[in-house]
């Protein structure tokens, strides 16, 4: 074959490439959205089936909203308090998360560790979830006054204090409807049931849409 004629064929070729790239729906070259779940047992599941945490549920919650191209990873182990959030977060920066749910406290308080403390986790925590490109939901958490009011209310003030300061979804309370309430947890009276994570999941799935709408993933099968 003759070397112009040759040269002639692959600039036609990539002309073709090009206008087909062109005429891609950015809906098309956009990946799947990955949701982070950074927690403790609440996250985790403990005492339910994995199937059953409210992370699991969120998905076909999601899918009735439109939502199907959503990776949810649920990094909740039991146990865990704020002190190990940056370690672990920056573990999970391998998956490129774009939502980070970060939910974690819950021990530190039930152990009557330094609020102070727990509010510099999970203030690092943010800090290195916004400069990666995140957006982050907080969740809220509440303990018994078992360590008196003073601490209790230190505890709570954590949470709303991040929130006003840093660009994040806010939720209260991530047991809201659920602690307190024998029917919708666990005989330790601390991690939800399987019907507690139900209702979690419920509470939580406008937060996630809220988020997913800030980081400009709309639906996909709406009509």
């Amino acid at each position: 074959m003759p070397l112009k004629s040759l040269s002639l064929q692959r600039y036609v070729g990539a002309l073709l490439l090009l206008l087909f790239a062109m005429t891609i729906s950015p809906s098309l070259l956009k990946a799947e959205t990955t949701i982070v779940f950074l927690g403790d047992s609440l996250t985790a599941g403990y005492g339910v089936d994995s199937r059953e945490a409210f992370p699991s549920l969120l998905a076909p919650l999601l899918s009735a909203r439109g939502y199907n191209d959503v990776k949810l990873i649920n990094a909740g182990i039991s146990g865990s308090t704020t002190a190990s959030a940056l370690s672990r977060l920056k573990w999970y920066q391998r998956v490129k998360p774009d939502i980070l749910f970060l939910a974690l406290g819950a021990n530190d308080g039930l152990r009557g560790l330094s609020t102070t403390a727990m509010a510099t986790h999970l203030e690092e925590t943010i800090k290195l979830a916004i400069s990666s490109g995140m957006t982050i939901i907080l969740a809220g958490m509440e303990i018994p006054p078992n360590y008196g009011s003073d601490y209790t209310q230190r505890f709570r003030k954590v949470f709303p204090v991040l929130a006003e300061k840093y660009p994040i979804v806010f939720m209260p309370f991530l047991l809201k409807d659920v602690a307190g309430l024998s029917k919708y947890n666990q005989v330790d009276g601390i991690h939800p049931n399987k019907k507690g994570h139900a209702i979690v999941a419920a509470n939580v799935i406008p937060y996630v849409v809220t988020a997913l709408n800030l980081i400009d993933a709309p639906p996909k099968n709406q009509n």
